[in-house]
């Protein structure tokens, strides 16, 4: 079994520590009240760093399967996953990914013969592949 996420201790299964689980509520509510996520922390009484804190509010186990109880409900969860997603629009931190073009370009490649010999290899195969020129094919051009 992996990593006991803060909330629950275990005792043969995961079980719910009533102390935590009470500060993870709070810092639910402290959270999507408007409080940063460090401050909602300290709110709480949960000393962790930026990054858990974070990871807190996106830990699904907290809506209960079947190994950890439920100590939040679906609908605060969603809540303060939304509100972290407005957030970070807010400030910037949200990147689209890039689409991806339709369709992919295709090139021809033609080397002419070359009509200078070089004693040095390196010069030659430099010369050689300087005359080499691609060209786009536009779709139905073959």
């Amino acid at each position: 079994m992996p990593h006991i996420p803060y909330g629950y201790k275990k005792n043969g299964k995961a079980v719910i520590d009533k102390l935590e689980a009470l500060q993870i509520k709070k810092l639910f509510m402290a959270y999507l009240s408007g409080l940063s996520l460090n401050s909602a922390a300290k709110e709480a009484g949960i000393k962790k760093c930026h990054a858990s804190i974070k990871n807190m509010l996106a830990n699904e186990r907290y809506l209960g399967d079947e190994y950890y109880s439920q100590i939040i409900n679906k609908e605060t969860f969603e809540k303060a996953k939304t509100e972290k997603l407005n957030r970070a629009q807010m400030l910037g931190r949200v990147w689209e990914p890039m689409l991806k073009e339709d369709s992919i370009k295709r090139f021809k490649y033609t080397v002419p013969t070359p009509d200078k010999n070089y004693e040095d290899p390196f010069k030659q195969a430099e010369y050689v592949y300087s005359l080499i020129k691609r060209e786009e094919i536009q779709d139905g051009d073959e």
